[in-house]
């Protein structure tokens, strides 16, 4: 699949005639800095690493001002998620030493202590103007295998177990280390399962002349 970070590979485990779980290899993903400090509205300052995984996460782990997302709501986080996202990109360079297309952060990953046995983590992620994934977020759970494989925390070949904000879960693997540039790198896998919930049916008209899309600066 050709997506806007690269080409990602999916293979399906199926049971009957159903598909059970597909499992996404993602682009490689790293750890882009760490330690670095922002004003978050009633928190005050907050320390967060920065990963890529697809997208730019700003990674909040339990600290001084911010012990677990459970104690905020999800109002909390997406009314702080865009004052925190501008701030930091005002404040810091966020470019893909390979890509230049690439060149802010996007998306806010506040951690916590998982709710589920089988995780080992737990997370809601902000992204957009107003919203949080109801998912593991395929991306964030890179970005964050990525943070934790740098910092020693996880090794290749291992799992690593990622809970949303509502209970989903995602099945993340280090699947080999590799290089971006001079940045020590992962290639993450994410495992999971969707359910259709509908069909949409789009129309080219050869007469419209945005048939195929336009592109806004």
């Amino acid at each position: 699949l050709d997506t806007p970070a690269g080409l990602v590979t999916a293979e399906y485990k199926q049971v009957g005639e159903y598909i059970e779980e597909v499992r996404i290899t993602n682009v490689p993903s790293f750890l882009h800095a760490e330690g670095l400090t922002v004003e978050c509205p009633q928190l005050g300052e907050i320390i967060v690493d920065v990963a890529y995984g697809g997208n730019f996460y700003a990674i909040v782990e339990p600290q001084k001002n911010y012990r677990d997302m459970a104690d905020h709501s999800a109002g909390d986080l997406i009314a702080w998620g865009p004052v925190v996202r501008q701030r930091l990109n005002e404040k810091y360079a966020f470019v893909h030493p390979e890509n230049p297309c690439i060149d802010r952060l996007s998306h806010m990953l506040w951690t916590g202590a998982p709710t589920d046995s089988q995780a080992d983590a737990r997370n809601a992620v902000f992204y957009g103007d107003k919203a949080i994934d109801r998912s593991p977020c395929g991306t964030g759970t890179s970005a964050r295998m990525a943070q934790l494989h740098a910092k020693g925390k996880l090794r290749t070949g291992d799992d690593f177990v990622h809970e949303s904000i509502i209970g989903s879960l995602f099945k993340g693997r280090v699947e080999k280390e590799v290089t971006v540039a001079d940045k020590p790198a992962i290639i993450p896998s994410i495992g999971g399962w969707a359910r259709m919930t509908g069909l949409n049916t789009i129309f080219i008209d050869d007469r419209d002349p945005f048939a195929h899309g336009f592109v806004v600066n």
